[in-house]
Order: structure tokens, then sequence, then C-alpha cells
């Protein structure tokens, strides 16, 4: 029996056509002139690699996904919000003469800041930890600033409203007004900050519209409370406000959509996508009654800032589940990293 070999003097033995070639198992044998006519058409054999699929180790996320609860997170971004935009509504109201909405709004502004302080507080599990929140201050932590930032917005929005609605010390009241006025935007919009510096991907890729997507959401919300509790005579700026609000929250959310890419994916997905859609549908109703009706009955008045309220509310638990949506899945966290990476390359290169 004979075969191949290799010696001293090189193969001998072997049978033509047995040559080893290199990359020749990467082809699909069809034939045996495929990869002849690969080279004569200047193509190479196709890549036969499949799709990557984003897995981890164990099935487990990139990104642990966030453990807050809907319920305390979400609630503590819509009245924040609403309270602090609430607070310079009423600034202006008193200016220019409109004392019973002034008075509804800080009344509004002092509720929703405590229900916002009662959902962060249940959400932390001790009322220790958020004063332990306040034992430094470190400003490039949102959440140190945004504690302090609480801790002097509170006292002056519950004077503004207790002073108000007794009567009592005019002057005293007049100077809460004006500091929960001064930190209000600031309340309305450091939440925005406080999740949009974490790594989960639909909050961070949106750090630059989410402020404006809440400050604009904060106005409609604070424009219909107006609503639902002010007079009707007293109302016209706020229905100018909720106007404004729902612009500004729409144009920065589309803004969002566009710049973040694949990432503002989750906005229009699942749960997320439902509240998003609920809450452009309700700011769009609410706004459109606060122009063509509000201003004919009171009826039409209150059910136009129903309709804002809840847009608002509505936008703010889509914002959240987002989030949680996106650090589930990690295609939101690899796919981002590695385009980034090949810009970096690209702008090396050039």
């Amino acid at each position: 029996m004979t075969g191949s070999g290799v010696g001293r003097d090189g193969v001998h033995g072997a049978r033509p056509g047995r040559e080893a070639r290199i990359g020749g198992g990467l082809g699909r044998r069809d034939g045996p002139g495929r990869g002849r006519r690969g080279r004569r058409g200047g193509r190479g054999e196709k890549a036969m690699v499949p799709e990557a699929e984003f897995t981890s180790y164990y099935g487990l996320p990139v990104l642990n996904p966030p453990v807050w609860k809907a319920a305390d997170v979400a609630a503590y971004l819509f009245l924040g919000g609403l309270a602090g935009a609430g607070s310079v509504m009423a600034a202006g109201a008193q200016l220019t003469g409109r004392p019973a909405a002034a008075r509804a709004l800080k009344i509004s502004s002092l509720a929703a800041i405590a229900g916002s302080t009662a959902a962060l507080i249940h959400d932390l599990g001790r009322p220790g930890r958020f004063y332990n929140m306040l034992r430094v201050v470190k400003p490039t932590s949102p959440m140190s600033m945004g504690s302090w930032v609480l801790a002097g917005y509170g006292p002056a929005a519950g004077g503004a409203a207790v002073l108000d609605a007794t009567g009592l010390f005019p002057r005293l009241g007049g100077t809460a007004t004006a500091v929960a006025a001064v930190l209000g935007p600031a309340v309305t919009v450091y939440t925005a900050v406080l999740i949009a510096d974490t790594a989960v991907p639909a909050w961070h890729e949106g750090r630059h519209e989410l402020p404006f997507v809440f400050a604009g959401s904060a106005t409609t919300a604070a424009a219909g409370m107006a609503l639902v509790a002010a007079p009707l005579r007293e109302t016209g700026p706020m229905r100018t406000a909720a106007v404004s609000g729902a612009v500004l929250e729409l144009a920065a959310a589309k803004l969002l959509e566009h710049r973040a890419g694949l990432a503002a994916e989750p906005y229009k997905k699942g749960r997320a996508g439902r509240f998003m859609r609920a809450g452009e549908i309700l700011s769009a109703a609410g706004t459109a009654g606060s122009v063509l009706l509000a201003g004919r009955g009171r009826t039409a008045a209150a059910l136009s800032g129903m309709a804002l309220l809840a847009g608002s509310a509505c936008t703010r638990f889509g914002i959240f589940h987002a989030g949680v949506q996106s650090a589930e899945d990690p295609k939101y966290t690899v796919v981002p990293q590695r385009e980034r990476v090949t810009a970096r390359g690209t702008r090396a290169t050039a």
C-alpha cells in the first residue's frame, strides 16, 4: 500500500488536488471554478459571518437597569416640574394683578413639591438618606446640587403659599414668592440633568434635549393647573404659556429623536412608546382646548387643564420607562459605542 509522506528531499507520493489551500475552507463548495471566477471579477469570497447578536455573559444585560420604582421616581419627576413652573407663574400672576391665580398656583406648588419629596424619600427607603445628601456640597453631582435646591425651594414655596392664604406678613410673603420663583426653574429641570448624568442610553444620549423637554412639559402642567384652579378671567397668560410650553416640549422631543439615533428608539416602543404617544395626544388636545375653548366657559377651561396635566404626566412616565427599556437591551449600549470608536478612528486616519 502506497501513500504520501515527507522526507528530507520534500513531499513524495502526493496525489494531485490534495494540497492545502489557504482560505479554502471559507468559501462554499459550489464548483471548482468558483474561486477563479471571484478573482477574475475582482471580487473575493463573500463573508459568511452571521450578524452579531447582542448578548452578554449568562444572559445578563450590559448595564444594570434602574431599580427605581416608576410610581415613585416618575411621579417625583412630574411633581417637581409642576411645582417649579407653578412658582414662576405664581410670581408673574402676582406682579400682573391676578391674586386668585397667584394663590392657586402657590398652593398647588406647595402640594406638588411635598408630594415630590415624599415620592423621593419613599423610593430611597429611609428619610435619613435624603438628609445625608445635605452633609456635603458637590457641584459636580446633580443629586447633591438638586438636594440643596430642594432644601431651599421647599421652605420658600411653603412660606409663599401659607402667608398668601392667611394674609399674614405680606412683605415676607412677597420675598418667599420671589425666592421660590428664582429657584423654580432649577427645580423644574435639574431632574433632567440628574437622569441624563447616568449611563442609561436613552437618557444619556438625550442629555442636551431632555432639560428643554422637561421645561416645556412643566410649563404645560403649571398652565393646566391654573386653568383648573384659577378664575377664568385671570387665566389669559396661562393659556399663552400652555401653547409655548407645548411647542417647546414637542420641538425638543423631536430633536432628541433625530440626534440620539438608535438610543431614541425606546421612546417609540413598548410601554414608553405608549406613554409618549398618550402624552403627545393629551398635550395637543389640552393646548387646542386652551386656545379655542378655555376662554368661553369654566368647564372647557377645566377639561383643557386636566388634559395638559395628564399629558405632562404621561411624558414623564414615558421618559422613565424609555430609560429602563434601553438599559435592558444590550444593543442600545453596544452599537453607539462602536459607532463612536469608528468615528474616532476615521478622524484619526484623516
